[in-house]
């Protein structure tokens, strides 16, 4: 897996936003971000730079605006970030996880179909497991 930059928890959201939406201008990032948080647009367009010295985002301007695109694909960077976590925390066993989350009734009856549905290749989706 080639080197992802570190994503902060707020840089997180404007990612999530810009995966879902790209290519998007500053304000149309800022407006959404306005609807779900409460930070202000001088601390979205910080985060937004941020990304873009990380190496995250990249932008073209158009006319008199700046619109944005990711550099890094959202299945990549979920796809470390749960490595990261189930190492970090589990030591890699995704089974001593799923038991924790059974042990601690953080999974309900249509998570646990779910799960039965995913081991069994009978995904709801029918697709891939490695999507």
């Amino acid at each position: 897996m080639r080197d992802l930059p570190q994503i902060s928890e707020a840089e997180f959201e404007v990612m999530k936003i810009v995966w879902k939406y790209a290519p998007i201008s500053t304000n149309d990032i800022t407006d959404r971000l306005m609807q779900t948080t409460s930070w202000s647009p001088k601390t979205i367009q910080t985060l937004i730079k941020r990304l873009v010295t990380k190496g995250a985002l990249t932008y073209e301007k158009q006319s008199r605006m700046f619109v944005y695109t990711p550099m890094v694909k959202e299945s990549e960077y979920i796809s470390r970030e749960s490595s990261t976590f189930l190492n970090r925390y589990y030591d890699g066993d995704i089974t001593a996880m799923v038991s924790a989350y059974l042990k601690n009734d953080r999974l309900t009856e249509k998570d646990i179909a779910a799960l039965r549905s995913l081991l069994s290749g009978n995904s709801e989706k029918g697709g891939d497991l490695n999507d």
